[in-house]
């Protein structure tokens, strides 16, 4: 019996290896790709290990083009997503709140118009959105990619509200018997307890801004206020030989601090998506 479980227990973990091999495999082809020559990175495809290591694709990516360094786009990068994120933690458990604990007038038109913006396909609202950025001077500046966020995001007021329902109310009576107004009843009793929830909407919206690519394609027009996702479009050039080498060692240098987030955070971005109650 125990020589069965062993085995089984093996099998288990080598189809779970398999599975992880399989999801990694493009990191690891991309990281190798990054360490040969552009002319070897097609023609050479099936070896993951480089005959000759190419360190210097990093170098020549790093220096970037048009004497606009790698750096710059990670700088204009950093700057939407942080201000991105900071909108997301500040607005939407907020907007949360309200939903969740507070009766208003027209509560369930707010919340349903909330709903239908998350079912809204983005390509939907496009034009329209450029049309208004357009018209209010927006256009090549980083207002269209951050602004939406302070106006709350949909998935994630929708997240927090949950997570706040599995929250006892009698937590917010009893601070209401010590004195405490609704404010310092979130600020004090809500906010601490959705922290989970809220170090997962952090990642998610990292995620989601850091690998934008569409957005500041159409609002950003000045090379120097270009994202790192945009960025690396300009090393594929249709009218020449495009630098897959340096493409690739950028792409590298993409991932770390998504991956460093998400190593950071791993914690509890799992308490957020499996916690829904407090723990006594």
């Amino acid at each position: 019996m125990k020589k069965k479980k062993t085995l089984g227990s093996v099998a288990f973990h080598l189809v779970c290896i398999l599975f992880a091999l399989t999801a990694l495999y493009p990191i690891i082809w991309m990281l190798s790709s990054s360490l040969k020559d552009s002319s070897q990175v097609f023609v050479d495809a099936g070896n993951l290990i480089p005959w000759d290591f190419k360190i210097e694709n990093y170098v020549k990516g790093w220096s970037g083009f048009g004497g606009i360094s790698f750096s710059t786009f990670f700088s204009n990068t950093f700057f939407v997503v942080l201000l991105c994120v900071l909108g997301t933690v500040v607005i939407c458990p907020l907007v949360a709140y309200g939903f969740a604990r507070l009766n208003f007038k027209g509560k369930n038109l707010c919340f349903f118009t909330v709903l239908i913006s998350l079912m809204l396909p983005g390509q939907i609202v496009m034009i329209p959105q450029y049309i208004m950025f357009n018209e209010l001077g927006w256009l090549d500046t980083y207002l269209p990619l951050i602004v939406p966020t302070w106006f709350g995001t949909a998935f994630f007021i929708f997240q927090h509200m949950q997570f706040i329902r599995s929250i006892p109310a009698e937590l917010d009576e009893a601070a209401y018997l010590d004195g405490a107004g609704k404010f310092t009843v979130y600020t004090r009793v809500i906010l601490p307890l959705i922290r989970p929830s809220i170090a997962t909407s952090v990642i998610f919206q990292f995620y989601w801004k850091w690998e934008d690519f569409f957005g500041p394609l159409i609002y950003l027009t000045s090379p120097k206020k270009y994202t790192v996702s945009v960025a690396l479009k300009l090393f594929s050039d249709p009218s020449s030989m495009t630098d897959w080498g340096a493409m690739f060692a950028m792409s590298v240098a993409s991932l770390i601090p998504p991956v460093l987030l998400f190593f950071f955070f791993q914690k509890n971005i799992v308490g957020g998506l499996s916690a829904g109650a407090v723990k006594g």
